[in-house]
């Protein structure tokens, strides 16, 4: 006859093992932030034009999970002392307590129950505010960007050409053939086309080790909880190509996976961050796009990158945003291309992001500027829901993590429009042109 005392797990059995029950690692928030200090969450959720009302939904479901558990673990005692009471006892003292214990087992498994359900409740609310933004943050939305500097002269062009039609002459980019074999918004580089988009990553990946970085190719299919755990399901689940049938994600970026490479682990970084440069093939549905950004190569379903990932100490991550910045820029003089950046609006950071700046570049053919590079301070937040941490004097704490783009193949775009001659020839810039066999000009093919 089975035990009237219960001797499984206690609810947090009922979590995966290393998960907690929204699949995630760690904690999703910093609980005590939000406890301690809710009208500054609220503030960061009504800049990035969110529901601040969240922030109470959270707040009370906190509560709720928390008394439930300890309603829980206040029963759970008390079945203890009960059990060893039993062997002891004696004729109708002894049936007192087993009936007593019965009563007991089932409101036990109730409160089991209840507290099980206060969590998913809790974990479900807790996936729904974004970062907390950094002071100084713009509020608003992607309109509302704060220019910092613009650096670099725009050439002085006649009637540009624009990327496609250059890329076209020198049979570097060919979308007709990428149409009919895959569909719209793929392609193929071809010749200069891919060289040029080679060099672009062989430079930055070189640029990345000299400031040491570890260079990785990661995969480029991940898991949910990896692919979650980054802040990219949720609102912009519909960017993101899924395979069904193995349950597995395309990632939009190596900071995807890179963030997972220390999923639930414990970090030292008594030597400073932990730098990774990834380089992959990235897949974005870019559902929302449409316009003129659609035409030749500048949103499209699949290209390279080289990313920059940090793993650092909270404290840090200020200061270690400004390096990837930094770098970034030099990688933009690299190019000898004239661009700006800028500190992007609370609205456009996406849920991770504390604070994100980009780089964009000239583009002659259209007089605007265009994202080339984006990098982000996301604080604490991938890391606790990831369960990456550090070990201090007083236990463990999440790390923070950051990314920044070093090169993509967008970087085509402006290369060839920016660097275009009256001619129909595009100039090559010194540091690529040991990757273009030392050519210093490409030319259209007749």
């Amino acid at each position: 006859m089975q035990s009237i005392f219960t001797t499984g797990r206690s609810m947090i059995g009922i979590r995966r093992a290393g998960f907690n029950s929204a699949g995630y690692a760690g904690e999703v928030l910093d609980m005590r932030l939000i406890r301690e200090d809710p009208d500054r969450v609220r503030a960061s959720q009504r800049a990035r034009g969110e529901r601040p009302e969240v922030v109470d939904e959270l707040l009370a479901a906190d509560q709720a999970r928390r008394e439930a558990l300890a309603e829980f673990e206040r029963l759970r005692a008390e079945q203890k002392a009960l059990s060893k009471q039993v062997p002891s006892a004696q004729g109708a003292e002894k049936q007192a307590l087993l009936d007593k214990a019965r009563h007991l087992s089932a409101a036990v498994k109730a409160a089991e129950a209840a507290a099980a359900g206060a969590q998913q409740l809790y974990d479900l609310k807790a996936l729904e505010p974004g970062n907390v933004i950094e002071d100084g943050v713009p509020a608003g939305d992607e309109e509302n960007y704060v220019v910092h500097r613009e650096v670099g002269e725009r050439p002085a062009l006649d009637n540009p050409r624009d990327h496609l039609e250059l890329g076209e002459a020198l049979r570097a980019i060919d979308v007709a053939r990428g149409a009919k074999t895959s569909g719209s918004r793929f392609y193929f580089l071809t010749g200069v086309g891919a060289l040029l988009d080679l060099g672009v990553l062989e430079l930055a990946m070189a640029k990345a080790r000299e400031a040491g970085f570890t260079p990785v190719i990661p995969p480029t299919l991940v898991r949910p909880e990896i692919m979650g755990g980054t802040g990219f399901l949720g609102a912009h689940t519909e960017e993101v190509y899924r395979l069904p049938a193995d349950d597995l994600y395309l990632v939009g970026t190596s900071e995807v996976p890179l963030a997972g490479f220390h999923a639930d682990e414990i970090l030292d970084l008594s030597g400073g961050p932990l730098r990774y440069a990834g380089w992959s093939a990235c897949y974005r549905r870019e559902a929302g796009a449409h316009g003129r950004d659609t035409r030749g190569i500048i949103r499209v379903h699949q290209f390279h990158k080289v990313e920059m990932f940090s793993y650092c100490r909270p404290e840090d991550a200020v200061d270690e945003h400004r390096r990837l910045l930094g770098w970034q820029e030099e990688m933009l003089a690299a190019m000898e291309l004239p661009y700006r950046v800028i500190d992007c609006a609370a609205g456009d950071l996406g849920l991770s992001a504390a604070r994100k700046f980009d780089c964009e570049a000239w583009l002659p053919s259209q007089q605007r500027f265009m994202e080339v590079t984006s990098t982000s301070n996301c604080t604490t937040f991938q890391a606790r829901r990831l369960g990456i941490r550090e070990r201090t004097g007083n236990g463990t704490r999440p790390v923070a993590t950051l990314n920044g783009t070093l090169g993509t193949t967008r970087w085509i775009v402006a290369l060839l429009e920016n660097h275009q001659r009256s001619d129909g020839t595009v100039r090559v810039p010194a540091a690529l042109r040991p990757y273009l066999g030392g050519h210093e000009l490409l030319e259209p093919v007749a």
